[in-house]
């Protein structure tokens, strides 16, 4: 390999390190507001090291939550323009006891870096920086026209970021956009992630009396709204997995008879999925589907927690007069959020028992896409990651939402190549996250290759 940026890249590596190291010590949990100013800090190192190798218009761009950061360099006529993304916020940390070491005090171990947000995304978006610095560096220039665009909300809806891009804003006028926040489907396996499923969050509100009342004066008489709650919740799918709710299927589009034979040649081996990754004594979900199947290309629906009444120590006979449900559904493409909304809250509020009141709110939603994988972009891709890595690239799916891909495709016209350098096994929302090391240094040199192919 000859490009004079991954010989630099190569060089620097060791303060690349250390730099992720420091921006990793920023606990930005973008859902808690004391955490605000630590969002803030985030963005503006990452601003602030964008100025230094050479982007002069990088600045923050106020939304209704934390800034996004943008930036751009322009300087190469007549070659393509592309859109960097990625995401600085993290997720909360808890529960604390579960990590080896502190969550936000970086700790190399067996060539992986521990800490809350190595992998998801500041390891990935650091690596697109120092990309950024290695070509400007190395040739003065870079190859391509860059526009930089950082969000702060990622892991709470990106509302400010879809905002910004529903207005179509010029600053954002690219060819494609490139978004590292996916992963590798095995270690040493170059991967593009070519779907993704979309989704909806959602929260049932169930109100039964005007306060809590004691469960042995009133029991038997008064509605319980986390028993009525229990029983709506066991109705919207079956024991084998399947949603229950009337036309959530209809139109759904299925894998090619092609993408499902690429699947099973994939190196994938059920039982150690199983034991290493979710370590369940069995695995659940739809008969007649292989895992992949159901992870990338079918619908889910997952309660995430149920929040309410009483859970301390001891004992309280009290029947709450609320409760709560978060409940959300991963889409596949063919689904559309809002009409999968729609059938979702009048079948909830069709089986609501008497004596209660349901509200059904829609938190936030994303679209599921898919990404042609012959357009020259994707192409530039896979000829990077194959120098690099030295193996053929494999696409993918991926179970997971990046509701920001559907924005750029229909709001401004923006196919993505996601080009991510995690790893299944990352822990990445929960203890222990990591980011294996060797993928951080080869994930660096594969953007730099991508930006040199993408502009012949």
């Amino acid at each position: 390999m000859s490009s004079s940026a991954v010989a630099y890249a190569r060089a620097n590596y060791p303060r690349f390190l250390d730099e992720l190291k420091d921006l990793l010590r920023i606990p930005s949990i973008s859902t808690l507001p004391e955490h605000k100013d630590d969002c803030r800090r985030a963005a503006t190192v990452l601003v602030d090291e964008l100025k230094r190798i050479g982007f002069d218009q990088a600045r923050l761009i106020e939304t209704v939550g934390h800034p996004l950061v943008y930036a751009e360099w322009l300087k190469a006529p007549g070659k393509p323009t592309m859109l960097l993304y990625g995401h600085y916020d993290v997720q909360p940390t808890d529960p604390d006891d579960e990590w080896l070491t502190r969550p936000f005090e970086p700790a190399e171990r067996d060539g992986n870096l521990y800490a809350r947000g190595a992998a998801d995304d500041k390891g990935q978006v650091w690596a697109q920086v120092k990309a950024l610095e290695s070509l400007m560096a190395s040739g003065g220039a870079l190859p391509v026209n860059v526009r930089v665009l950082f969000e702060g909300e990622e892991e709470v809806g990106g509302e400010g970021i879809a905002n910004f891009v529903a207005s179509k804003p010029p600053e954002l006028k690219a060819n494609v956009a490139l978004v590292s926040d996916t992963e590798l489907f095995a270690p040493g396996l170059p991967t593009l992630c070519v779907g993704l499923r979309g989704m909806i969050y959602t929260e049932i509100e169930v109100r039964g009396a005007k306060t809590d009342l004691h469960s042995g004066m009133y029991g038997g008489a008064a509605p319980n709204p986390f028993v009525a709650l229990a029983q709506m919740l066991a109705k919207l799918k079956d024991e084998d997995g399947h949603i229950l709710i009337p036309g959530f299927y209809d139109g759904i589009l299925p894998p090619s008879p092609e993408e499902l034979a690429a699947w099973r040649s994939l190196p994938f081996d059920e039982e150690s999925y199983r034991l290493k990754e979710v370590g369940s004594r069995q695995l659940v979900g739809e008969s007649g589907y292989s895992v992949l199947e159901r992870t990338w290309a079918r619908p889910t629906l997952d309660v995430h927690g149920i929040p309410g009444g009483f859970t301390g120590a001891g004992a309280k006979t009290v029947i709450p007069a609320r409760a709560l449900a978060k409940v959300s559904m991963r889409l596949v493409p063919g689904m559309i959020p809002a009409k999968s909304f729609e059938l979702y809250k009048a079948y909830v509020e069709k089986i609501a028992p008497a004596g209660v009141d349901v509200e059904v709110r829609l938190i936030h939603s994303g679209d599921p896409c898919l990404i042609p994988v012959n357009n020259k972009y994707v192409q530039a891709a896979t000829r990077a990651l194959h120098e690099v890595w030295g193996k053929d690239t494999v696409f993918i799916r991926s179970g997971g939402s990046i509701p920001i891909v559907g924005d750029f495709d229909r709001y401004l016209g923006v196919p993505s190549v996601m080009m991510g350098f995690g790893l299944p096994d990352d822990n990445i929302h929960a203890p222990n996250e990591k980011f294996h090391l060797k993928n951080f240094a080869l994930g660096i040199e594969s953007i730099v290759r991508f930006m040199e192919e993408s502009a012949l």
